[in-house]
């Protein structure tokens, strides 16, 4: 018997939810399938989107013998099997090739697939969950035309659900099927935008629940919760969702918006991603918070010093102090941005030696090459200050650090005027 998932899968685009950006009527995907002539295509997206029934869909429009492979398992040997049908009766009118999690492939597989496509005789639609600009061959990505499919709405995945029980329907001839509207409410916030993985969950409800005395089969939300148990985030340490996941959360401590950035640590402390969240942490503490508020960055490495020795799941409450301490912290990023600037200028500029005052002066004989002769002691002059010059010769009037607008750099710098007589 066929997963429900599989029996209810769209035969025609109207069927397909979601994704309306490439699939609306006049969009680019909805134009090709009418035109029926195709061409290389990757499907990036997450999981239980629809990439592999727009696949179907077109392939079948296009009237070309349709294979199928799942590069987790596949090898040359397949593709071999394949492009010898080629020359054959049944290659004739050309093949597509559809090609799942092709970022499993290697670069030598991937690049095994060019010459046939390059001449047409296969067209390609590949499909993978991580962004294809890290993991697919830049031979094949300027052959093809990538198409990102995003997570389906919850109410596109309630019309996914409602059309999966007109088809299941039939099965409950003798008896009723009610499923209430909080529990279809349920099965799409739980999916996170994956339509396989409510149907699953829908399939899994209806499979184990018996009709009452009433001989009604009834789904409410206890029913789907039991069958779904814990709600899975999406997160792959080595994969997109663990990169923005970090990006979102750093963004929205520099943002300054605490709820945000707690919501964000919730995605990584479900996931028990403890390196990446402290790691992430210190970074922010002088990237963001830097010089606006220098004692951050001690707070911050005692809170996730002691995340790292409590572990989960009482790491979480430092974790969450030194998030919400970064977030409402003022914010200044003139350290960082002066060691950037001066490392471009170690780039593209000449700076030239060290000024002979600056130099090394403590062995026998640095006095007769020079070394240290006008150097003047700063401590012992007023203010522990005397003007001289640091930089190199060809650099000597840059400036690298600005001051930030806040509190602490406002009173160094107005401290400093003050002893300069600026």
């Amino acid at each position: 018997m066929k997963p429900l998932a599989d029996l209810v899968r769209p035969r025609k685009l109207s069927e397909v939810y979601g994704q309306q950006h490439i699939l609306g009527e006049n969009k680019i995907l909805d134009r090709i399938v009418k035109s029926g002539r195709i061409s290389n295509m990757i499907f990036y997206g997450p999981p239980g989107v629809g990439k592999t029934t727009v696949a179907n869909i077109i392939a079948e429009k296009a009237g070309k013998r349709f294979y199928k492979l799942n590069a987790t398992n596949a090898s040359l040997k397949d593709i071999q099997e394949i492009t010898k049908e080629l020359d054959t009766f049944l290659g004739v009118n050309g093949v597509v090739l559809y090609l799942d999690e092709i970022q499993n492939f290697n670069k030598k597989q991937q690049q095994s697939l060019l010459e046939y496509i390059e001449d047409g005789r296969i067209t390609l639609i590949a499909s993978t969950t991580e962004n294809p600009y890290f993991y697919i061959f830049k031979a094949l990505l300027s052959r093809s035309t990538i198409f990102e499919f995003k997570p389906l709405s919850e109410e596109d995945i309630k019309k996914a659900i409602n059309r999966a029980l007109d088809i299941k329907i039939a099965d409950y001839s003798e008896i009723k099927l009610q499923v209430t509207e909080e529990a279809k409410s349920y099965l799409a916030s739980y999916c996170n935008g994956d339509v396989r993985k409510a149907l699953n969950g829908l399939e899994i409800a209806l499979n184990s629940t018996r009709p009452n005395e009433d001989r009604v089969v009834l789904i409410d939300i206890e029913v789907v919760k039991d069958s779904t148990q814990n709600k899975i985030i999406a997160y792959d340490i080595d994969g997109d969702a663990h990169y923005d996941i970090l990006s979102a959360f750093q963004k929205s401590i520099r943002g300054s918006d605490a709820n945000a950035a707690v919501h964000y640590l919730a995605r990584l402390v479900k996931a028990g991603d403890l390196i990446s969240i402290c790691r992430r942490l210190q970074v922010i503490a002088s990237e963001d918070i830097g010089l606006a508020y220098p004692q951050a960055v001690v707070i911050v490495k005692a809170l996730v010093d002691s995340a790292r020795e409590l572990g989960f799941p009482e790491a979480r409450i430092p974790l969450a102090e030194a998030t919400v301490l970064l977030a409402t912290s003022p914010k200044s990023n003139s350290a960082y941005l002066a060691l950037d600037a001066a490392l471009r200028d170690l780039e593209d500029v000449t700076v030239g030696d060290i000024p002979i005052h600056l130099k090394d002066a403590h062995y026998s004989g640095a006095s007769k090459l020079g070394r240290g002769l006008e150097y003047k002691y700063p401590h012992n002059y007023p203010n522990h200050y005397i003007k001289q010059q640091y930089l190199p010769d060809n650099i000597k009037d840059k400036t690298y650090y600005i001051y930030g607008d806040n509190k602490f750099e406002k009173a160094t710098k107005d401290y400093w005027n003050k002893v300069k007589n600026i």
